[in-house]
């Protein structure tokens, strides 16, 4: 398979092989007998590590089990407007499907329109493309996500506790998603006086550092009187645990996170973080691929067996279920072959690998 790069790095990593997907007779061929040409469009590894480390992987591996000699076009973006450019460079190159996780919810509009205007297939990944003609929109059930970070906040932070929450940027649909599930656990408990939201605050650009100086912020305000506190990615648990290890409080709260990072994984081994939210991205990215290389060869059956109003078009669409995961089932990622033993195992956390 060629792979082409454009306006950022993307770091390979081990993905599983992909089961189920079977090469076509005239692999590499689009229903007129040439190359396809797909496009992958993602943010940088500043919101998550996940897009690089995971989901760029999963995908070329998925697209290549498709089509060997499809042409994937790859490329990260750290604002709107550069995703914009990637998708004209890559219409120039021949892309006849772009699959784009947009990094604001409105944002990546004029994607939409240059691709329509283009007759070019459009795929949203993870986030949603608001009010656009889209051909496919693959994610997960993300306002779960944040009921699941929640009820876990609540089932162990014990009596009455008192919680900070760090969302992140509200830009994109999946991020309103989380902290919409997280309040819908949090709020009935809040007017009931069964905990107290001490602190909240939505951090800009998702950053690790952000979230350690809302978490000092929060700790000086409630004298570190917290029990628990939602960072709705492990990229924000981060910097939860940073802050919270400068004041010796590091496994004495609830931290939740999101993504099941290696590095996320290597904190709940280690006792720093407690839980993160699971989702499979193989799993996403083999559904993104299948509907994508389905698109480039002209064929109907894409695999998105769901309908979704994004805000005037019905979408094609596919939502997963994300997974609570912590120190008692953290096994599961290892089994699923999301990692490697030897991958998560390593330096401090080699010696907390008792499972």
């Amino acid at each position: 398979m060629k792979k082409t790069l454009i306006g950022g790095a993307l770091t390979a990593a081990v993905v599983m092989s992909l089961v189920g997907c079977a090469a076509s007779d005239d692999a590499g061929t689009g229903s007129g007998g040439d190359q396809i040409t797909i496009a992958w469009i993602s943010p940088d590894a500043t919101s998550s590590a996940r897009w690089e480390e995971k989901d760029w992987p999963a995908f070329e591996k998925a697209v290549k089990e498709l089509e060997p000699d499809a042409n994937v076009i790859a490329s990260t973006a750290d604002s709107d407007a550069t995703m914009l450019q990637q998708a004209e460079a890559a219409i120039t190159q021949g892309a006849t499907v772009l699959v784009v996780n947009p990094i604001t919810s409105d944002g990546a509009l004029p994607i939409a329109d240059l691709a329509k205007r283009e007759h070019v297939s459009l795929i949203a990944y993870e986030g949603l493309i608001e009010d656009a003609e889209l051909d496919g929109y693959i994610t997960f059930n993300n306002e779960k996500v944040g009921e699941l970070q929640a009820q876990y906040i609540v089932d162990n932070a014990g009596d009455d506790p008192t919680i900070a929450i760090m969302n992140g940027a509200q830009v994109c649909t999946a991020c309103i998603a989380f902290k919409t599930g997280a309040h819908k656990v949090f709020d009935p408990l809040a007017d009931s006086g069964a905990i107290t939201i001490g602190y909240e605050a939505d951090t800009p650009d998702w950053l690790t550092a952000n979230a350690q100086t809302q978490t000092e912020q929060a700790l000086t305000a409630l004298g570190d009187d917290i029990q628990g506190i939602l960072a709705a990615n492990d990229g924000l648990a981060q910097g939860v645990i940073a802050a919270l290890k400068a004041r010796g409080l590091n496994g004495k709260v609830v931290v939740t996170g999101q993504d099941a990072t290696t590095a996320g994984l290597q904190e709940i081994l280690l006792g720093n973080q407690t839980m993160t939210v699971y989702k499979d991205f193989n799993i996403q990215a083999q559904a993104a691929a299948k509907a994508a290389v389905a698109l480039a060869r002209g064929e109907k059956d894409t695999g998105l067996t769901e309908n979704y109003d994004n805000g005037g078009h019905s979408v094609p669409a596919l939502f997963l279920d994300p997974i609570a995961l912590d120190k008692s089932n953290i096994s599961r990622v290892i089994d699923d072959g999301f990692i490697t033993r030897d991958e998560l195992c390593t330096g401090e956390a080699a010696v907390a690998c008792d499972f």
